[in-house]
C-alpha cells in the first residue's frame, strides 16, 4: 500500500468542526466534519462543550494517524477567534468555554472604559470596536470582577487556536492572529499589551508569544512529526492570497458579514472610521490588517425574504435572477426588485471598503457567497472600474492557510495555481 505523507489540520468553526488532511502539493485527500451539540456555561447561557470538542479532536487524529496509508508529519488548526480556554494547574479546562455572544454587564464595561481612557479613545489604541463578550479580553476582566474563585484558579488563559495546538504539544502560548482578533489586549501603537492588562493581574494567565508559523517537534504513537501553535481563521484564510498574489489587493470576505481585508493598509484607525465599524486584524506575519465590517449578508437574507412573500416566490428564486441594467425603481416584478436590492446592497459595500482601499490597491478579490451572486458582482465591478475584481475561489481557505503555515514548503511549489481560482469580472 502507497503511505502518502500528510498535514492534518482541524478547522473548528462555531457551528462546523471539520478536520482535513493535505498532501504536500495542498490537495485535499481526507476531510470530514461534525457539529457538537452545545452546552451552558455556569450562568445558563449557551456555549461550546469544551470537553466534547476536545473528546472529538483527540479521537478523530488518532483515527486518521493510525491508518497505514497516511504518514502524518505537520498537524496544525485555524478555529473561530475571540474565545479563551482557561486551564487549571493540571492543564485541564476549569471553566466553561464562555460564548463570544454572552451579554456583556453594562455597568462593568462602563467601569472599565472609565478607567481606561474612555471608550473611543481605547478602541483607537486597541483597533477594537466596543463589543462586549466579542472582545475577549473583557471576558478575562469579567472573570476577575464577577467571577473571581475561577480568576483565581486558573493557570492560563489560552485562546481557542493554541488550545487545540496543546492537545498535540502539551505546550502553551499565543499568537498574534488571535491577540489581534478585537481582543482589547493590544496596543497597536504600542506593538505590546494594553498597560490594563498588567495593572488588572490579567498578565499571569497569558501565555508566551510565539511566532504565527511557528513549530514544535513531537512524538505522538511512536512517530515524530511537526506541529504549528495554530491561528485565528480570518488571519489563516488570508494566507492563500498573501502567497498568490504579487500586487497588493483587498480580500472581500463575504457571508453574514461582508469583511473588507486590506493587508497593506498599516495607517492608524481614525474615530470616524471605528464608527464606521472600522477594526484591524493581524497577520500571520503579525502586521497590521485595517478592515472593515457589514452586515451585508444578513440584511441581503432578510430584505429578499421580504420580496419573497410580496411577489409570492420562493425563498431561492433570487439565485436564478439575471441582471438588468436599468431596473424599474417602482420594482412591478420580483425581478426588478431583487436588482434595485442588489443595487442598494452594492452601494453600502462600497462605502464600507472604500473605508480601507489605497489609490495603489488595483486588485479585489471578492470570496464567500456574494462571489457567486453575477449581479452583485456586476455592479461591484462597475463601481471600480480602475481596479480588477476578481471572484475569487479558495478551497476551504482558512484550513489551507492552516496547512501552508505549518508545512514551510509553499515558496517552492510547482504550481499554485490550484490554490486560487480567479474570474476577472468585466
Amino acid at each position: 500500500m502507497l503511505t502518502r505523507r500528510v498535514i492534518a489540520v482541524f478547522d473548528i468553526g462555531k457551528t462546523n468542526k471539520k478536520f482535513f488532511l493535505f498532501d504536500e502539493d495542498y490537495h485535499i485527500l481526507f476531510e470530514t466534519s461534525t457539529r457538537l451539540t452545545e452546552n451552558q456555561d455556569d450562568d445558563g447561557d449557551p456555549c461550546e462543550d469544551i470537553h466534547l470538542l476536545t473528546k472529538w479532536i483527540r479521537e478523530t487524529f488518532n483515527d486518521l494517524s493510525s491508518r497505514p496509508e497516511y504518514d502524518v508529519r505537520w498537524v496544525n488548526c485555524s478555529t473561530y477567534g475571540a474565545s479563551l480556554v482557561h486551564l487549571g494547574n493540571n492543564g485541564l479546562p476549569c471553566a466553561p468555554l464562555y460564548n463570544y455572544l454572552k451579554p456583556f454587564p453594562e455597568e462593568l464595561k462602563s467601569l472599565f472604559y472609565s478607567r481606561y481612557g474612555g471608550e473611543t479613545a481605547f478602541a483607537k489604541t486597541t483597533a477594537s470596536p466596543v463589543l462586549g463578550s466579542l472582545n475577549s479580553g473583557m471576558m478575562l476582566y469579567y472573570l476577575k470582577h464577577r467571577k473571581p474563585a475561577i480568576f483565581a484558579r486558573a493557570k492560563y488563559s489560552l485562546h481557542l487556536p493554541q488550545y487545540v495546538s496543546s492537545l498535540f504539544t502539551s505546550a502553551y502560548c499565543s499568537d498574534m492572529t488571535s491577540i489581534g482578533c478585537h481582543t482589547n489586549l493590544w496596543d497597536f501603537q504600542a506593538k505590546a499589551y494594553h498597560s490594563w492588562v498588567e495593572k488588572e493581574g490579567v498578565s499571569r494567565l497569558l501565555a508566551p508569544i510565539r511566532r504565527s508559523n511557528g513549530i514544535t517537534e513531537i512524538e505522538l504513537n511512536g512517530n515524530i512529526m511537526y506541529s504549528g501553535i495554530g491561528l485565528h481563521d480570518s488571519s489563516s484564510a488570508l494566507i492563500p492570497y498573501l502567497i498568490h498574489a504579487s500586487e497588493p489587493f483587498v480580500l472581500l470576505s463575504t457571508g453574514t458579514w461582508c469583511i473588507s481585508m486590506n493587508p497593506f493598509n498599516d495607517s492608524p484607525l481614525t474615530t470616524d472610521e471605528l464608527r464606521q465599524d472600522c477594526l484591524c486584524y493581524l497577520s500571520f506575519e503579525g502586521k497590521p490588517v485595517k478592515s472593515s465590517r457589514l452586515f451585508l449578508g444578513h440584511i441581503h437574507d432578510e430584505k429578499c425574504r421580504e420580496l419573497s412573500r410580496r411577489h409570492g416566490v420562493h425563498d431561492d428564486t433570487y439565485k436564478m435572477v439575471e441582471f438588468i441594467a436599468d431596473p424599474d425603481p417602482n420594482s412591478s416584478s420580483f425581478e426588478q426588485a431583487y436588482n434595485e436590492l442588489v443595487r442598494e446592497l452594492v452601494v453600502r459595500q462600497v462605502q464600507a471598503t472604500n473605508l480601507v482601499l489605497q489609490p495603489d490597491i488595483k486588485h479585489i478579490f471578492v470570496d464567500g457567497g456574494f462571489s457567486q451572486n453575477k449581479i452583485f458582482m456586476k455592479l461591484l465591478a462597475e463601481a471600480y472600474k480602475d481596479v480588477k475584481v476578481y471572484a475569487a475561489s479558495v478551497v476551504q481557505a482558512s484550513a489551507l492557510g492552516a496547512a501552508l503555515a505549518v508545512h514551510h514548503n509553499w515558496d517552492v511549489l510547482r504550481n499554485r495555481n490550484h490554490l486560487l481560482k480567479l474570474v476577472e469580472i468585466k
